[in-house]
């Protein structure tokens, strides 16, 4: 239990400086927003659980293949406030396209002989 705490408040910390950050100068914020961290840290907390190369090996691969249905969501969602959408509307359309985009990976992913 310890250990999830342990993993729980470093992810947490992470966030956090990143949407601190962010309020003061956005483009540093979304750099660090950008980085890998979650993927990072779940490949290390994966590693510590399980440390099994092929496993691990899976798993970073699959992830490459579902970071590509998130990225149009950065694309939509500034678009859209700058239309005039609301924020939640606008960050509502985004994550709703970024799940079916998801869904569609996970649908043409198999026919193109891709493993996630």
């Amino acid at each position: 239990m310890l250990y999830l705490a342990l993993k729980a408040a470093i992810s947490g910390i992470l966030v956090a400086l990143a949407s601190t950050l962010a309020k003061r100068y956005p483009g540093f914020g979304a750099l660090i927003a950008s980085l890998p961290l979650v993927s990072v840290l779940g490949m290390i907390w994966l590693w510590g659980e399980r440390p099994d190369a092929a496993n691990m090996a899976a798993h970073s691969q699959a992830t490459f293949w579902y970071v590509l249905p998130s990225l149009p969501m950065f694309l939509v969602i500034p678009a859209l406030l700058r239309h005039g959408t609301p924020f939640w509307a606008a960050l509502l359309i985004g994550c709703g396209l970024t799940v079916a985009l998801y869904a569609a990976m996970t649908w043409i992913a198999p026919r193109l002989g891709l493993q996630l």
